[in-house]
């Protein structure tokens, strides 16, 4: 989308169309007809019923599904709140490119495509490649803890990928859209996005990211004051997209433009860990009814994700001690979408087994 202005993201906002949740009443019939105890098939059927509200009341459809993996570095970096140097990001979108990273495994293991976007990479070009998007908005973020990340056009401009992300998916033929990430020290600005969103302390929800000593979680717990203190304005105004432009990423950005464009086209989205909740939060901040299309697939072992989901109100699907990102969750809750939608769809009810409900 050229020359995507905060009018037209209000048009998607008000596009968004919130779930009809009076259909919940027929899909747990459905549910409950089928030849199993009541509820006995527990979460498995409470997916069922929200893919069945998110589509309107048609049957849930799991596939096809696809992972976007968009990366983008940041100039937080330079804090040294990260293990990893800044040089990582790249060479991870080229391990994806490869085959070789974790998401690359569990993309496979449940059959889910997988496509890496540049959103913000620092560097040149990457080599073309077939399951790779480049349309970098800019080469990293400034640093958050002397100013704002973004401009609000560059903001803007992330935010529209991702709208078109999700459209160019809709058009495919992708019913479950999955979200994952990319970028050494990101972790910092999700830290920020949450406290600034719902009034956290830094403290608190502050963890070791990448995997830095608890010397380097303190000091990264001050270069998050420092971002909040510098961008007080913008936190103190509680404009959502505002507050994203100043402490966010720009494949966090992207992320909230997919979760936005893929609630607009009533696909569910499956959310990954930490970093991207946070953008899950900036979605639904300025869009409260993405929710009712979003999945959180796991809870992020980073220590402060707790808070961060009693915030949001939301449950995880999963609890497996995981805190890759990369889209890593997505993938496996993207295999628990489908068993949802097949259990639906295929498990015979009473009438057609010839067994006798009870009553």
């Amino acid at each position: 989308m050229n020359n995507f202005s905060a009018e037209d993201l209000q048009r998607i906002v008000s596009a968004v169309q919130p779930v009809d949740f009076s259909l919940e009443k027929q899909a747990r019939a459905h549910l409950d007809n089928l030849t199993k105890p009541l509820g006995s098939l527990g979460r498995l059927e409470d997916l069922a019923v929200k893919m069945f509200m998110a589509s309107g009341g048609k049957a849930p459809q799991a596939d096809p599904a696809r992972i976007y993996t968009i990366a983008g570095d940041h100039g937080v970096n330079e804090e040294d709140v990260s293990y990893f140097p800044q040089e990582v990001t790249r060479q991870m979108v080229e391990n994806f490119l490869t085959g070789g990273a974790g998401i690359n495994v569990l993309a496979r293991t449940s059959g889910v495509e997988l496509v890496v976007v540049d959103a913000g990479c620092k560097g040149g070009p990457f080599p073309e490649h077939p399951n790779l998007i480049q349309r970098r908005i800019a080469c990293g973020t400034a640093n958050i803890s002397k100013g704002p990340a973004m401009d609000e056009d560059c903001c803007l401009r992330a935010l529209a990928l991702g709208l078109d992300l999700a459209d160019e998916a809709h058009a495919q033929g992708i019913k479950v859209l999955g979200t994952g990430e990319m970028g050494v020290s990101n972790t910092t600005p999700s830290t920020a996005l949450y406290c600034a969103y719902f009034d956290l302390d830094p403290a608190d929800i502050t963890g070791p990211g990448g995997g830095i000593d608890p010397e380097g979680v303190l000091r990264k717990i001050e270069v998050i004051r420092r971002a909040l203190a510098v961008n007080a304005k913008t936190v103190r105004s509680a404009d959502p997209f505002a507050i994203l432009s100043a402490l966010g990423g720009y494949e966090i950005a992207a992320l909230v433009g997919l979760i936005l464009g893929g609630a607009k086209n009533r696909q569910m989205v499956c959310i990954d860990g930490f970093i991207s909740t946070a953008a899950y939060a900036a979605a639904v901040k300025i869009c409260p009814a993405v929710g009712g299309y979003c999945v959180l697939s796991h809870a992020s072992a980073e220590p402060g994700y707790a808070k961060v989901i009693k915030a949001l109100g939301r449950r995880p699907l999963l609890h497996l001690d995981m805190r890759l990102g990369e889209g890593s969750g997505a993938a496996l809750s993207m295999f628990m979408l489908r068993a949802a939608a097949n259990i639906y769809n295929d498990m015979a009810t009473f009438d057609d087994a010839g067994v006798d409900a009870g009553g």
